[in-house]
């Protein structure tokens, strides 16, 4: 049977912890008691653990070995904000892709109720990053950035060896030929909000370098757009 996966609090070299919501649900609704063992990832590291003491406001492991796993993809997105409940559905699914940060972004046609309340979502966008990450079996969690202006989200990416924007303007170089030009290199990808980005908002990708993609012929909402991309770039990968 495959153990489950938490991912630590707080750690040390030989001992991790669970507190808050993962501690509760350990100590009620599992009835973690010492002795047990689980996978725990510390320190971006997957070990086995068992359990020293578990009570609802912390469990307490001690690790074993480390165990093999497979790290996250060196994917950076910049997920223009749209409707919250399909948002959230695409944050969910590009963490299980296996996604390294998350940038949302204040597009020019972002609502404007969406952007004002954005910054109050952040928290619970990172509790669905987290157990999306323990779901699909991480061994990290992903950064998700406090959304950000386009500008700032440019900035914030501009490192990356490789940027690539999804852009229905782009009618012939597909993601899938962008990806190949250099297998495994660290890349940010821009996915766009309803409506897709404006002409000021393409010029500022082109002045800062940024390559336009696409992925056919068809018009995809935005969320389906981020998870199809982000499947292409896994299985470059």
């Amino acid at each position: 049977m495959t153990r489950r996966r938490f991912i630590a609090d707080s750690s040390t070299s030989t001992h991790a912890s669970l507190t808050g919501a993962q501690a509760e649900h350990l100590a009620r609704v599992l009835r973690a008691a010492p002795g047990q063992v689980f996978d725990v990832v510390a320190s971006g590291h997957l070990h086995r653990a068992e359990i020293v003491s578990a009570n609802p406001a912390e469990v307490i492991f001690l690790l074993h070995e480390e165990i093999t796993a497979d790290p996250a993809l060196p994917l950076h997105l910049l997920l223009a904000v749209f409707k919250f409940d399909r948002f959230e559905w695409a944050l969910e699914k590009s963490v299980e892709l296996g996604v390294a940060r998350i940038t949302p972004v204040l597009a020019e046609r972002t609502e404007k109720h969406l952007a004002q309340s954005a910054a109050n979502r952040c928290e619970r966008w990172r509790r669905i990053a987290l157990e999306s990450a323990k779901q699909s079996r991480r061994t990290d969690c992903p950064a998700l950035d406090n959304p950000l202006p386009l500008a700032a989200a440019l900035a914030a990416a501009a490192s990356a060896p490789r940027r690539i924007l999804l852009a229905e303007t782009e009618q012939h170089h597909t993601l899938a030929a962008a990806l190949a030009a250099q297998p495994g290199a660290p890349t940010a990808l821009a996915v766009g909000p309803i409506g897709g980005w404006t002409p000021a908002e393409m010029s500022a990708f082109a002045q800062h370098q940024w390559q336009s993609a696409t992925l056919g012929p068809r018009i995809l909402r935005a969320e389906t757009a981020a998870i199809a991309a982000l499947a292409v770039a896994a299985a470059l990968f």
